[in-house]
């Protein structure tokens, strides 16, 4: 007689009505993709080391972006003599490259990579669009030819196509020679560098000149505008603000690594925008800033922080006559109270220096009716060195110090004028009594 076996687990679940395997699972259906192709216009380019896929855009001779044209129209002298490089003298407009760059981070290094790239460059009208050739030529470009902004974002969908986005890249850049960027000295250009120098590709822009429009933009609005992010400078310099397509930089990263996983490239739209919108702001500020530099005195510069901004730059490169003028003309429209009393010393060195002491006093007189010490003293030596009226010099050294005494400061800089005017004082009542021994002499003859 056989035992009966106990059903086992398999059949316990069976007969509770527990399905087992996959057969009876219904089809989940693949998560839908979507391309780059199918969501910014563009077209794959084919090359030795694979196909990239590279978005065109261009902007014609009558596009603006907010009030200033895109194509600089003023001469580029000061701005070489602030960059030190020469060759922006000679070089054509066709012969620049804006440049921007969106990465994998913003740490640098060899593990951060770009995952698309802007560039854009001046070329005539008729120019063959880059997709419908297999190369680039050189271009010989007439200042009066008509023109168009052509912009050419080369994206790299898989980390594998690196290589070949950096070779097609290559040759968009061919015709250059130098490149514009915010930030680029620091960020964009050492890290396509790098990624040239790992795929063992020639730096397609070795030896360029190379114009980084940020430390330009400190120096012009760091007084005035609490941010010089480019986008901040398109909303309150070029009153270009952006449209809702915008995204913040700090999420790109994020949305291409969404996109490795999904596959689904609508999120990127706004990247595309981001960076299509950097490279043309580049374009407009250099428009702008090329026009201000070349004509400071211009009544579109409203603010007077711009124009002592513009003072200093000019006071830097040597240019006094036009820096004095400037900062006249600076003190002369509405200022934040802290920044006339340093356009007042500022002007009144610039003055000193020029060898105009007359410009020199009536600032040095302005500011110390309003209790600045420096002003007494530098009143003080005018009129022991320039006039040799000792008696004046000994009277502003004095009434310096009895400003320090009335003032609360701290005690290092306390001692560090009371000793520089005891000195003085010293000093010049030695003179006023040989001066006064001498007449003495001179009269018993």
């Amino acid at each position: 007689m056989s035992v009966p076996q106990k059903p086992s687990l398999v059949d316990k679940l069976k007969s509770l009505g527990v399905k087992l395997g996959t057969e009876d699972l219904s089809k989940v259906p693949p998560l839908p993709q979507f391309e780059i192709d199918k969501v910014v216009p563009g077209t794959y380019r084919s090359g030795l080391t694979g196909e990239t896929f590279v978005a065109e855009q261009t902007f014609g001779s009558d596009y603006r972006h907010g009030r200033s044209a895109i194509r600089p129209e003023a001469p580029l002298d000061v701005l070489a003599a602030w960059a030190r490089e020469p060759r922006f003298l000679e070089l054509p407009l066709e012969s620049y490259a804006f440049l921007d760059t969106e990465t994998s981070g913003l740490a640098g290094g060899t593990g951060t990579y770009a995952f698309l790239v802007g560039v854009g460059r001046f070329v005539p009208s008729d120019f063959p669009s880059e997709s419908s050739i297999q190369s680039v030529p050189q271009m010989d470009v007439k200042e009066d030819r008509p023109w168009t902004f052509r912009l050419e974002q080369f994206f790299m969908r898989d980390p594998a196509e690196e290589a070949a986005m950096l070779e097609r890249l290559a040759e968009f850049l061919a015709p250059t020679q130098a490149l514009v960027t915010f930030n680029g000295k620091t960020f964009d250009a050492p890290l396509l560098t790098t990624r040239y120098s790992l795929h063992n590709i020639p730096l397609p822009f070795k030896d360029y000149a190379h114009l980084d429009l940020l430390p330009l933009a400190r120096r012009l609005w760091r007084d005035r505008l609490p941010s010089r992010a480019l986008k901040y400078l398109e909303e309150n310099v070029l009153s270009a603000p952006r449209t809702v397509e915008e995204v913040p930089g700090y999420e790109i990263p994020y949305l291409y690594f969404d996109y490795l996983r999904s596959r689904d490239a609508r999120p990127l739209k706004g990247v595309f925008y981001h960076n299509a919108m950097d490279v043309v702001a580049m374009a407009a500020l250099l428009s702008h800033v090329s026009a201000i530099l070349a004509n400071p005195f211009s009544e579109a510069i409203e603010h007077g922080l711009d124009v002592v901004a513009l003072a200093k730059l000019y006071e830097d490169l040597g240019q006094w006559d036009i820096a004095a003028r400037l900062f006249e003309r600076g003190l002369e429209m509405q200022l934040p109270e802290p920044d006339f009393w340093l356009a007042i010393q500022r002007l009144a060195r610039l003055g000193k220096r020029r060898g105009d002491l007359e410009t020199a006093v009536r600032m040095w007189e302005t500011a110390a009716e309003q209790g600045h010490v420096y002003a007494h003293v530098e009143l003080a030596k005018y009129y022991e060195h320039q006039r040799q009226n000792y008696a004046e010099a000994l009277k502003w050294t004095r009434r310096a110090g009895e400003l320090v005494s009335s003032l609360d400061i701290p005690r290092y800089m306390y001692n560090h004028w009371m000793e520089e005017l005891k000195h003085r004082e010293e000093r010049l009542v030695e003179k006023i009594q040989k001066r006064h021994s001498h007449g003495v002499e001179e009269s018993m003859k």
